[in-house]
């Protein structure tokens, strides 16, 4: 039976796995113990896909395990399970297959180390065929250290032309620019990538169409961060078309869905939750953490406007009671956040705080708990008791005997959240020696998170005294040994050891840009024509000042102020322009003319008038008596009393 088996192998080709899966069978009803047969059983089934069923016969056949390690580990991966497929892959010595093996299962698991290692065995060694999927995987790899922060944006360099030429390599390298933050080159290199795969020559319409969802997808995305929401949304209905038909994996399938629904403008959120629900990802397809993760905050979130308090609140206390608080893991911070807003009735005021406060007490170390709490804080303008809130839970953790408290108090996030609330206070120097904390605390162990220790270096150079200087210096030491590549962990230490003699600082002050480079586009005389550089708060300050000042020149207003009707005076003419003087007082107007007052000539002293010689007793013969004379007589007249007739 054995030879006609072999015969039958011999004859059989790759296009019929169930033929041969059957002779397999055939014979091993009556040799069980057929070596030959059972391997190309366990090759049929995994042929044939079925996966799972390959796997089940792995673990009934102990003997395969050790015979053929290479197809045991590559059914564990197509299992999904990937750390079991890294162990019996990395355990077979000189196989380019395990290596390629466990290249593939440890990028899914996320052991971007071991990843990187089997990366490095196949590059030692260069196939020819092998060289254009080398390119895609370092890319992804690449992709995969930002979003683990196992390296820094500035150690990957940017996409060549040879990144270009096919749509993996573009896809993968606008992965790259994703993780980097740098959205308009990432949309760019999708476009690239789509046309390609629209003109492949080499695929058919169905590999066509199963290639293009992960772009478009990718493509949604980026255009959302971009505030792009119409063409995202045009996007979303074109994939949305096309994905009925492709076959595509579900784990793929879900993301695209994700997306689009995401996309697309849904005002019913009872609609949105029942199609998000509508389709799960089966543990073989296992997502990468950050999708998972978003898949899970977009799951809560629809949760929360459905009005399902009652289930977020219970899943929280359950997850609360069965890990171990403190976590800072993904999945315990998000439901610890949503049962706290469903606590709060998804409400930011001062009652809703109280609401949540006699949770803490149940859970006085829930970081999901307490980050919310400070959040509703700041939303109601209660910035002092957010710091105060955070600060207790430091104290707290500080006091634990427990070594994983501590790396909770001094996590990357939560040092962060401490940072923003005290730089919005302006508490410089408590900034700084939060920074220096977290820094010397994480400085000494082996997987330190780069990105918290470049932000203390950083803030702790800006400072004058000697001993920030020194915590700087050793900070730059430490980046620059993990991350000899990493052009800001360079300038870091040549910035920090520039008065250390014994230090090899002009060496590396070579690998970065020069002065000439870095002021080339900056024109000096327009510098000095701008004048004095002010902050933000001071331009805000004068502009406000301004706004409230009068204009210099009447009628440069563009718009017409409106005179209430109340105000204005009886003969008010509107086409009669009006005086100009009428703000000067009377006597400064050029038409002013004094009265003149009556009984009075200016020529005329008082009670005088025309004399006449005659009445000169001077004159006059002695004896004579008086004359009547006609005169002015109004000086004999008696004066009449006020308000008397």
């Amino acid at each position: 039976m054995s030879s006609t088996l072999a015969s039958l192998f011999k004859k059989s080709t790759i296009d019929d796995p169930a033929e041969a899966l059957k002779a397999c069978e055939a014979t091993l009803r009556e040799t069980s113990d057929d070596s030959q047969a059972q391997q190309t059983k366990a090759v049929a089934l995994l042929k044939l896909e079925r996966y799972q069923d390959a796997l089940q016969y792995f673990e009934q056949t102990a003997s395969l395990q050790g015979s053929i390690p290479e197809v045991y580990a590559y059914c564990l991966y197509r299992a999904g399970k990937f750390e079991e497929a890294v162990k019996v892959a990395s355990a077979v010595e000189d196989s380019r297959g395990a290596h390629h093996i466990t290249l593939q299962a440890a990028y899914r698991a996320e052991d971007w180390d071991a990843a990187n290692k089997a990366c490095l065995a196949l590059s030692k060694s260069k196939v020819q065929k092998e060289e254009f999927d080398l390119r895609i995987n370092k890319l992804a790899l690449d992709a995969e250290a930002l979003w683990l922060e196992r390296l820094s944006a500035g150690s990957i360099p940017r996409a060549t032309t040879d990144d270009l030429a096919a749509f993996e390599t573009a896809y993968n390298a606008a992965c790259i620019s994703v993780s980097k933050g740098q959205l308009q080159e990432a949309d760019i290199l999708l476009k690239r990538a789509v046309n390609l795969c629209e003109h492949h020559e080499e695929l058919s319409a169905e590999d066509k169409a199963v290639e293009l969802v992960p772009l478009k997808a990718q493509r949604i995305f980026v255009l959302q961060k971009l505030q792009k929401h119409d063409e995202a949304a045009e996007l979303a209905k074109e994939l949305s078309a096309s994905l009925k038909d492709a076959a595509v994996d579900v784990s793929t399938r879900k993301l695209a869905e994700n997306n689009i629904l995401a996309s697309v403008n849904v005002f019913n959120p009872f609609l949105a939750h029942k199609t998000f629900s509508s389709s799960s990802v089966p543990k073989s397809e296992r997502l990468f953490a950050n999708q998972s993760t978003s898949l899970k905050l977009n799951e809560q979130a629809m949760q929360l406007q459905t009005f399902k308090y009652d289930g977020l609140i219970h899943s929280a206390r359950k997850k609360s009671f069965m890990d171990a608080l403190p976590s800072t893991s993904p999945d315990s911070l998000l439901t610890s956040m949503f049962g706290t807003a469903a606590l709060a009735r998804n409400e930011v005021s001062k009652a809703a705080v109280n609401k949540v406060l006699p949770e803490l007490e149940k859970r006085p170390n829930d970081v999901g708990l307490v980050v919310t709490l400070v959040q509703l804080y700041v939303l109601t303008g209660n910035g002092l008791a957010a710091v105060d809130m955070l600060r207790a839970l430091f104290d707290r953790l500080e006091k634990s005997p427990n070594d994983k408290d501590q790396d909770v108090r001094y996590s990357p996030g939560l040092i962060g959240l401490m940072v923003s609330l005290l730089r919005t206070q302006g508490r410089r120097s408590q900034l700084n020696q939060e920074l220096a904390r977290g820094a010397t605390y994480w400085r000494t162990k082996p997987k330190a998170p780069s990105s918290l220790l470049r932000a203390a270096g950083i803030a702790l150079l800006e400072s004058s005294h000697d001993e920030d200087t020194k915590v700087a210096s050793e900070i730059f030491e430490k980046l620059y040994a993990q991350e000899p590549e990493d052009r800001s962990a360079i300038a870091g230490y040549v910035a920090s050891h520039a008065t250390d003699s014994t230090a090899d600082v002009k060496s590396l002050s070579g690998r970065l840009s020069s002065i000439d480079e870095l002021t080339a586009s900056i024109n000096a005389d327009s510098l000095e024509n701008a004048g004095i550089p002010q902050s933000a708060n001071a331009l805000a300050i004068a502009q406000a000042g301004q706004s409230r000042k009068r204009p210099a020149v009447d009628g440069l207003s563009s718009k017409k102020k409106r005179i209430r009707p109340s105000r204005m005076p009886k003969d008010y003419d509107p086409n009669k322009k009006p005086d100009p003087e009428r703000w000067l007082p009377l006597r400064d107007r050029s038409t002013y003319k004094p009265k003149k007052k009556r009984g009075k000539r200016d020529d005329r002293t008082q009670g005088g008038g025309n004399v006449n010689e005659a009445l000169d007793i001077s004159n006059r013969p002695a004896g004579t008596g008086s004359e009547v004379v006609s005169g002015n007589t109004a000086g004999n007249k008696k004066k009449k009393g006020k308000g008397k007739k």
